[in-house]
């Protein structure tokens, strides 16, 4: 099955996960609790999109204006915020914990690192490069090894 079927299949799944999970919740704290509870995220998520929303929007805006790309794709971890804000308007326990998550900011910035492909480095301090990104360079302060192969 290739990814955008997974991702249907998720998206339909969803509401039936995030029911079942309001129905668990509820039946250990309370059907009131647990509404105040969804409304609660809901209302985290809206005023997460008012703050940290409009100002991410502005530097979408600006980035654009100017024709930069570029500065659209580093501003990951702005995208994240507006994200998780979504993620909390959204009713459900289970988007709320992942919109809680994506506001930790360590757990943000890895998760920034991973979209973006960075890989962490190495403690050892060896790069690791893929063959098409290396290429011999000779250099000239050493000294001709393949003169001593032939001489000798």
């Amino acid at each position: 099955m290739n990814v955008a079927k997974w991702l249907i299949l998720a998206l339909l799944a969803l509401p039936l996960a995030e029911l079942a999970a309001f129905i668990a919740v509820a039946a250990m704290i309370d059907f009131a609790w647990a509404l105040a509870l969804i409304l609660a995220g809901s209302l985290t998520g809206v005023l997460i999109l008012r703050h940290a929303g409009g100002n991410h929007i502005a530097r979408v805006r600006v980035a654009l204006s100017d024709g930069g790309v570029t500065a659209l794709q580093a501003d990951g971890s702005g995208f994240l915020v507006l994200l998780a804000g979504i993620l909390l308007l959204i009713p459900g326990f289970i988007t709320d914990i992942a919109g809680l998550l994506l506001l930790i900011a360590p757990l943000r910035q890895t998760f920034a690192d991973r979209l973006r492909g960075d890989t962490p480095p190495r403690q050892d301090g060896i790069v690791d490069l893929e063959p098409e990104q290396w290429r011999r360079v000779p250099d000239p302060a050493l000294p001709d090894r393949h003169d001593k192969d032939n001489r000798g």
